[in-house]
C-alpha cells in the first residue's frame, strides 16, 4: 500500500484548508468554543454547516448527482484530519450526513434521495437514529417497537427508542421495528423515515454528568409513517439496518483523537510540576511514546481499511476494527490526561481544565457504547472478518427469548 498523497489530494487539502482558514466561524481558530445556551448553541451549528453546504463542503463524500463533491474515500480521510486539526465545530447533522444518506443513496428510493438529500446537507432538517431500546441493548434485533399497517397506505408505530441522540432537535427519525415476530429475531424487520413533529411522538431528556442533553429516550403512541417512507423492503429491515451500520463503524475519530494527543503533548512541554516540564517525566514520556504509537497503527489500520472498500465499492466489516481501536484509544488518553492533571481535573469549567479532559473523558463511555459496545463489535471481527463461528445467541429464535 502506497501511503504517499498523490498531487490531486494534496490540491484537495490545500483548497479545503484555505477554505476553513476564510469561513471558520468568527473567533474559532483563535479560540473555539461553542455556545453555553442550547438553542443558541443549536442555531450555531445549523449556521455552521449551511456555510459548509454552501460552498460544497456538507456531504463531500456524496455522489454529485446529489449534491456532494464526489469525494473519494481518501479525501474524505484527509477532510477528518483538516476538520480535526482546526477543531472545527461538529455538524449537528452528523448522522444524517455520515449515516443516513449514504443509505439511503444506497438502498434508498429515487423519491426518497431527492427528497431528503438536499435538506439533509443544509442541516435544514436534522436527523436522528431509532435502533437502541430499554430492553434490547445493543442487540438491535431484539428489538420491540411495532409496526403495523392500518389499511390506508399507513404504518402505526409503538414503542420506545433509548440513548437516542439529537432526538429532541431531530425533524426525522430512521427507525427500525418489528413488522413480524413468528421469525428470527433478525427477520421481520422493517425500517421506516418517521417525521418527528407528531403529537404521537415525545421525548425526555438524559441528563448526562458533564452536563449535556445529547441523549434522549423516544416515545411512539400510534404515531404514523405512510407507506412510501418505508426503506427497502417490507420485513427486510435487518439488511437496511447492516447497510447503515457499515457506514457508521467506519466513520472513524482517530483523526480527532489524534488532535487530543497533540494538544495533550503541548500541555506537557509547558506545563510544570516543581519547575520541571512534565514531559521530562520519564513516565509520562513513555505513556505520551505509547499513544502515538498507538494513533500511528490505528491511522494506518483505517487507510488500510479505507482502501480494501475503495477496491469493493462497500465498506465491510473491518470498520469494527476502526471504532473498537479508536473507542478504546480516547478513553486510555482521555483517561491519562485527567490523572496528569490530579485535583485540578474537577474544575472542568473556568478552571485549569485546558483542553475539556474531565468531560470529555466522561463522554468516552458513551462513545464506547454507541453503534454497539465493544463485545458486538468483537463479535463483528470474529465472525466476519477472522471467519470464526456465529455467537450462539446471535442464531436464536426471536420467539424463544
Amino acid at each position: 500500500m502506497d501511503f504517499s498523497y498523490t498531487d490531486e489530494q494534496d490540491a484537495f487539502r490545500r483548497e479545503l484548508r484555505a477554505w476553513l482558514e476564510e469561513n471558520a466561524p468568527d473567533g474559532w481558530l483563535e479560540d473555539p468554543e461553542l455556545p453555553d445556551d442550547d438553542a443558541e448553541r443549536v442555531e450555531f451549528l445549523r449556521d455552521w454547516q449551511r456555510t459548509l453546504a454552501d460552498d460544497g463542503w456538507a456531504g463531500v463524500h456524496w455522489p454529485e448527482e446529489y449534491g456532494g463533491r464526489g469525494a473519494s474515500l481518501i479525501e474524505q480521510a484527509i477532510y477528518r484530519e483538516e476538520m480535526a486539526r482546526i477543531n472545527a465545530p461538529p455538524q449537528i447533522n452528523l448522522i444524517g450526513i455520515n449515516l443516513i444518506a449514504p443509505t439511503l443513496i444506497e438502498v434508498g428510493t429515487e423519491e426518497q434521495k431527492r427528497r431528503f438529500l438536499p435538506s439533509i446537507r443544509s442541516a435544514e432538517e436534522i436527523w436522528c437514529q431509532g435502533y437502541s431500546e430499554p430492553e434490547a441493548g445493543s442487540d438491535v434485533a431484539s428489538l420491540s417497537t411495532s409496526a403495523e399497517p392500518n389499511g390506508d397506505g399507513e404504518w402505526i408505530i409503538n414503542g420506545q427508542k433509548i440513548w437516542t441522540s439529537y432526538a429532541h432537535v431531530a425533524d426525522w427519525c430512521f427507525l427500525v421495528a418489528r413488522t413480524d415476530d413468528s421469525g428470527k429475531k433478525h427477520e421481520g424487520l422493517t425500517v421506516f423515515l418517521v417525521e418527528m413533529d407528531q403529537d404521537e411522538i415525545s421525548t425526555e431528556p438524559i441528563h448526562q454528568p458533564h452536563d449535556d442533553r445529547t441523549f434522549n429516550q423516544v416515545y411512539f403512541d400510534d404515531a404514523v409513517a405512510s407507506e412510501d417512507l418505508v426503506v427497502g423492503e417490507i420485513d427486510q429491515g435487518w439488511d437496511v439496518v447492516m447497510t447503515l451500520s457499515a457506514f457508521e463503524h467506519g466513520s472513524t475519530s482517530i483523526y480527532t483523537i489524534e488532535q487530543r494527543y497533540l494538544d495533550l503533548l503541548e500541555y506537557c512541554r509547558t506545563e510544570t510540576r516543581n519547575g520541571t516540564p512534565l514531559i521530562e517525566r520519564d513516565r509520562v514520556r513513555q505513556q505520551l511514546a505509547d499513544f502515538d504509537a498507538r494513533i500511528q497503527a490505528a491511522k494506518a489500520t483505517h487507510l488500510r481499511n479505507v482502501s480494501e472498500q475503495m477496491e469493493t465499492g462497500t465498506p465491510g466489516p473491518e470498520g469494527s476494527m476502526d471504532l473498537l481501536v479508536s473507542d478504546e484509544l480516547r478513553n486510555d488518553l482521555l483517561n491519562f490526561a485527567v490523572n496528569l492533571q490530579g485535583p485540578a481535573a474537577a474544575l472542568w469549567e473556568n478552571g485549569h481544565n485546558a483542553f475539556d479532559e474531565t468531560s470529555g473523558y466522561i463522554r468516552s463511555y458513551g462513545a464506547w457504547i454507541a453503534a454497539g459496545t465493544g463485545d458486538i463489535q468483537r463479535n463483528i471481527i470474529g465472525e466476519r472478518v477472522l471467519g470464526l463461528p456465529k455467537d450462539i445467541k446471535s442464531e436464536t429464535s426471536h420467539r424463544s427469548e
